[in-house]
């Protein structure tokens, strides 16, 4: 599969570091990738204004903030024209439980990452937000057990 983006074996080096360690300093990044440091900088400029880097964010322990409930949902809408899709899509960004929303094929037309304090909260949001959401006709949910895997979004072989 062709690459849409013009990489070479640097810019896939500072790809991999960057997603492994966000906070490195351009210095410490130019060293383990083996050029000085204002090509560097440059690079990660490039790539930054390209739409290759989207942004940088601090990772939160849910857990340790009091968010102990993780959860999907599948949701299917009784009608998936083109303004039904949008405005649900357009509805989820209002839901602050809701973290990440893929719309999907399958049985399903959308699939939810929801994180919750506790199993009360989200319930009532399943309740009270997702079942009573306009042309919504089916919404499946399944909690997390346990995490058994966090990387990063792409694999940087």
């Amino acid at each position: 599969m062709p690459l849409k983006a013009d990489l070479d074996a640097i810019d896939w080096k500072i790809l991999r570091e960057l997603q492994g360690e966000g906070r490195i300093t351009n210095v410490e990044l130019s060293r383990r990738v083996g050029i000085s440091a204002p090509p560097c900088l440059r690079r990660v400029k490039r790539l930054e204004d390209g739409g290759i880097i989207q942004g940088y964010r601090a990772l939160l322990n849910a857990p340790a903030l009091g968010y102990d409930v993780v959860a999907f949902c599948l949701i299917g809408l009784q009608h998936q024209s083109e303004a039904e899709l949008k405005a649900f899509s357009d509805r989820t960004r209002n839901w602050p439980i809701v973290r990440k929303a893929w719309m999907v094929s399958g049985e399903s037309d959308f699939l939810l990452h929801c994180v919750a304090t506790d199993l009360g909260t989200f319930q009532s949001f399943v309740i009270e937000e997702l079942t009573s959401a306009p042309n919504v006709d089916t919404v499946r949910t399944a909690l997390t057990i346990r995490q058994i895997k966090d990387e990063g979004t792409v694999a940087i072989g």
